[in-house]
């Protein structure tokens, strides 16, 4: 019988296979607003140090550098909020009309960020309106990457969610490369002096235009077949959230601890380490954002390839994997990295990148199949940013605050590893879940 349903990828139980064209379609239309999402929302963290110079009035680089870390994680407080709110309105009302929200405020708010005045023009008033501008950044990112993943997941076959889930998250780390990448580029073409006087700017002015291209993508992009699915048999939860709490507390668990070194992984190399090797290696700002963007670069490159690999060999192996990475050689990376030299430098973020590659292309997949559609995108909301909130916000603070604490440069590499193991703990523990018919 017909059902009219159509998924990306191989025929599946009965479901009617969607041609390329469609299934291209669905990524572009998804991923090109993910990228513009986190190329808004990434910036802050690339130009940390600037920014610390820009708003926030110290002797001390390193303590100037905390103040900015501070306020970078702010944003990651909303998060969980933004997550209750616009998840569950994608269970209730769907998962376009969501994305098309968060898409207008995330790039509205960017915007503003590039316009406010420095400490040097209005004092304290500069941080003050840098939080609230970060804090409703943080209040829109909660329902971005959740939605991203739940709709490709929904519109896929079984066989290929992975495949198709992973380009969520290649998405967001091109826009971390091309984010680095730009700011690499305007530093290289106006100097150190005029990238920090007022280059810095020009990134965040750009989250107009980018903006109404995300809006338009993500305006002409159809709900994914498992929300029509559900739609259409008249089972939509009047209350999602209530539904998860009282019988997905398990899952909740079980994707938490997915999530805690994915979060930490991805901001460490996105929004820590230029400061880092600027401010604590003494790298050149030139070079810190070179060796920042090709290690982001591995980790879109190998994106998917990992996804496919996860559909073949299942979700855990991949995981483990990237954990078992991180434990083993996150120290040894930064070590390296400390040694002064550009290229073994490039070469131990790479490797880096490489781990949260394995770790990402099977934990989006994962996440998803832990849920019925009916809360799907709530719960992973709820499960992803409180996790993020918890660790990946406070990952650039907490990193630097362990060197100040500490004297010791390679200190942060420890935080990595011990949320690496929290993740491997909880996905030894976890079902495999490839191929899973949802519902």
């Amino acid at each position: 019988m017909e059902t009219g349903i159509h998924y990306a990828g191989d025929d599946a139980a009965g479901q009617q296979k969607m041609p390329a064209r469609r299934t291209a379609k669905i990524m572009l239309s998804a991923g090109v607003g993910h990228f513009i999402e986190w190329f808004d929302f990434g910036l802050y963290g690339t130009l940390a140090a600037i920014i610390a110079s820009n708003f926030f009035v110290s002797d001390d680089p390193a303590v100037a550098l905390l103040k900015s870390f501070a306020v970078f994680g702010s944003g990651f407080l909303m998060r969980p909020l933004g997550g209750l709110f616009f998840g569950s309105m994608g269970d209730r009302l769907g998962r376009r009309k969501v994305l098309v929200t968060v898409i207008v405020i995330t790039s509205i708010s960017t915007f503003v960020m590039g316009i406010l005045p420095t400490w040097q023009q209005v004092g304290i008033l500069a941080p003050i309106l840098l939080v609230l501008t970060r804090l409703v950044q943080g209040f829109a990112a909660g329902g971005e990457s959740s939605g991203v993943i739940t709709y490709l997941a929904e519109s896929a076959s079984p066989k290929r969610r992975a495949t198709l889930t992973c380009w969520s998250e290649n998405f967001s780390f091109m826009a971390f490369v091309c984010g680095s990448g730009l700011v690499l580029f305007l530093t290289h073409m106006l100097g150190e002096a005029a990238m920090n006087d007022w280059g810095w700017r020009i990134p965040f002015l750009l989250a107009a235009p980018l903006g109404l291209g995300g809006l338009y993508m993500r305006r002409n992009m159809e709900d994914s077949a498992e929300f029509h699915k559900l739609k259409a048999s008249g089972k939509l939860e009047k209350s999602p959230l209530r539904k998860t709490l009282s019988t997905s507390m398990r899952a909740l668990m079980f994707c938490t601890g997915f999530v805690v070194v994915k979060a930490v992984s991805s901001w460490v190399l996105q929004s820590f380490m230029p400061g880092y090797l600027s401010t604590h290696l003494h790298y050149s700002r030139t070079d810190s954002y070179l060796i920042t963007t090709l290690g982001l670069l591995s980790v879109a490159v190998c994106m998917p390839l990992t996804g496919y690999l996860s559909d073949r060999w299942g979700r855990r192996p991949l995981m483990l994997m990237g954990c078992g990475g991180f434990i083993l050689l996150t120290y040894p990376a930064m070590l390296v990295m400390s040694q002064g030299s550009v290229a073994n430098a490039i070469a131990a973020m790479s490797m880096l990148g490489i781990f949260v590659a394995m770790f990402n292309g099977g934990c989006g997949a994962a996440m998803v199949e832990l849920f019925p559609t009916a809360i799907r995108y709530g719960s992973i909301a709820i499960a992803y940013n409180l996790t993020v909130a918890l660790f990946g916000g406070v990952t650039p603070l907490a990193s630097a605050s362990l060197i100040s604490w500490t004297g010791d440069p390679l200190s942060p590499a420890w935080y990595v590893m011990i949320t690496a193991l929290i993740s491997f703990v909880a996905v030894w523990f976890a079902k495999e879940t490839a191929g899973k018919i949802l519902d």
